[in-house]
């Protein structure tokens, strides 16, 4: 097996402002390079800017053109990051998080790894 490999882990979560529910998930992404993580970030934001409200929109181009860069320097610097925007009573979340990958099996070619023959499947009567 391989050593493991630094990156990034990265989510979208949305929630709404004027309810006591929970954060949702809306997407993740595993990057492997700063630049690759904030730019996740960017084409989200520059993709959902034009509906956005004014403020939201301001938000989004605030941290496109400026907030960008701090971000990325904190990647670098292995700190987790977040940007946020919030439109009308929805809050848009993106997190940042440097991680480990672990490799955690390899196949060559179409053949699998040999411990995946040591399970066997069972009926259901089994």
């Amino acid at each position: 097996m391989g050593m493991p490999q630094r990156g990034y882990w990265c989510e979208c979560w949305t929630e709404d402002v004027t309810e006591k529910e929970p954060p949702e998930l809306r997407a993740s992404f595993d990057a492997y390079s700063a630049p690759q993580a904030d730019r996740w970030v960017a084409v989200a934001l520059r993709t959902i800017s034009s509906a956005l409200d004014p403020e939201a929109s301001q938000e989004a181009w605030a941290w496109l053109y400026e907030g960008r860069i701090q971000t990325r320097r904190a990647l670098l610097r292995t700190e987790p990051c977040t940007v946020s925007v919030t439109h009308a009573s929805t809050r848009v979340t993106w997190t940042i998080r440097p991680v480990l990958f672990l490799q955690l099996a390899r196949r060559q070619a179409m053949e699998l790894p040999a411990c995946a023959y040591d399970f066997k499947p069972h009926s259901r009567g089994d």
